[in-house]
C-alpha cells in the first residue's frame, strides 16, 4: 500500500511539473514570465525603467506547436516591453510553418522594434527561411553587429553575435570595439559564448540553447547537456569568469525529446534600472 501511495505521489509530481506549468497557465502553452531586475550604474537615466522582453528556442513545431501560438502572443504582450529580443533555434527538428510562427511575432507592438539572432537550427535551408521571414516581417537580423537604441540623447547599444559555435570565424566579438562607458547588452544563442570569448565591454548578456536543461532537478542536476560547462550555465542568471551577467532562459519549445520536467518554458523580462 505505501508503495502504490509513493508510485501516485511521483506520477502527480511529474505530471504537475511537466504538463501543468504549462497548461494551467494563465499564457497557456507558456509556463510564466519570468523577471529580472538588473542594475547599473553605466545606464544611462532615460533608460531607467527600460523594459526587454526574450525569447528563444521556439522549435516550431516540437511540443510547442499552432495551439499554443496564442498562449506566446499572450506572454508577449503582457511583458509590455519596449524591445524584443529573439535568441534563434525558430523551427523544430520536425519541421513547421515557420510563417504561422512570425506572423505572431509581428503582432507584437514594442516601441524600439523586435531584433534577433540565429541559432545551431538555422543552418542550410533553415537560415534562409528564417532570414526570409524575418525581412517579411521587419525584425532585424544582428550577425556579428551592434545597433544603437537611441532615448533622446541618451543611448544605449545592442550587439548581436553570428554563429557562436564557430568560433574559428565568430571568435572576437564586436563589443572588443565599443567604449567600456557604454551601455552593452549582448544577444547570442549559446551561454558558452560568453566564456570561450572575450566579451569586454559587455553589461550584460542574454541566452538561450540549454532549455533549462528540460528535465531537471533542483535547478542544479540535468542528464541533458546543452553545454560544455555542465550545468554552470543551465537557466537563470549567471556570471562568466569575468563577472559579466547573463541570463539563460528555459525557452519555449523543446528539443531531443518532446518533454519538461521542472524547466517550465518563459518568456523573460528584463528590467533595467539605473543603480
Amino acid at each position: 500500500m505505501k508503495k502504490l501511495v509513493w508510485f501516485s505521489f511521483l506520477v502527480s509530481v511529474v505530471l504537475f511539473s511537466s504538463c501543468a506549468t504549462a497548461s494551467l497557465s494563465k499564457y497557456h502553452g507558456i509556463g510564466r514570465i519570468k523577471k529580472y531586475d538588473i542594475y547599473s550604474e553605466q545606464l544611462p537615466d532615460s533608460f531607467d525603467g527600460f523594459r526587454i522582453a526574450f525569447a528563444s528556442d521556439f522549435h516550431y513545431e516540437s511540443r510547442f506547436g499552432k495551439k499554443r501560438l496564442p498562449g506566446l502572443l499572450k506572454a508577449l504582450q503582457a511583458a509590455d516591453a519596449d524591445l524584443l529580443l529573439l535568441g534563434g533555434d525558430y523551427r523544430g527538428r520536425n519541421g513547421g510553418n515557420l510563417s504561422e510562427l512570425f506572423d505572431v511575432l509581428y503582432q507584437v507592438c514594442v516601441p524600439y522594434g523586435t531584433y534577433g539572432v540565429m541559432g545551431n537550427h538555422e543552418n542550410n535551408a533553415n537560415y534562409e527561411i528564417v532570414r526570409q521571414e524575418m525581412e517579411r516581417t521587419g525584425i532585424r537580423l544582428l550577425e556579428h553587429q551592434v545597433d544603437t537604441l537611441w532615448k533622446g540623447n541618451q543611448y544605449i547599444l545592442l550587439c548581436g553575435i553570428r554563429n557562436p559555435f564557430d568560433l574559428t570565424k565568430n571568435g572576437i566579438s564586436p563589443t572588443l570595439s565599443l567604449q567600456a562607458e557604454d551601455y552593452v547588452i549582448m544577444l547570442t544563442h549559446t551561454p558558452d559564448y560568453v566564456e570561450d570569448v572575450d566579451v569586454s565591454n559587455t553589461d550584460l548578456a542574454l541566452a538561450g540553447h540549454t532549455h533549462g536543461g528540460q528535465v531537471s532537478f533542483f535547478g542544479r542536476y540535468t542528464p541533458a547537456h546543452f553545454s560544455k560547462y555542465g550545468s554552470r550555465f543551465l537557466s537563470g542568471l549567471k556570471y562568466n569568469s569575468a563577472g559579466i551577467p547573463v541570463i539563460i532562459t528555459n525557452g519555449i519549445g523543446t528539443s531531443r525529446k518532446d518533454i519538461r520536467l521542472f524547466t517550465p518554458s518563459e518568456v523573460v523580462l528584463v528590467i533595467l534600472h539605473k543603480y
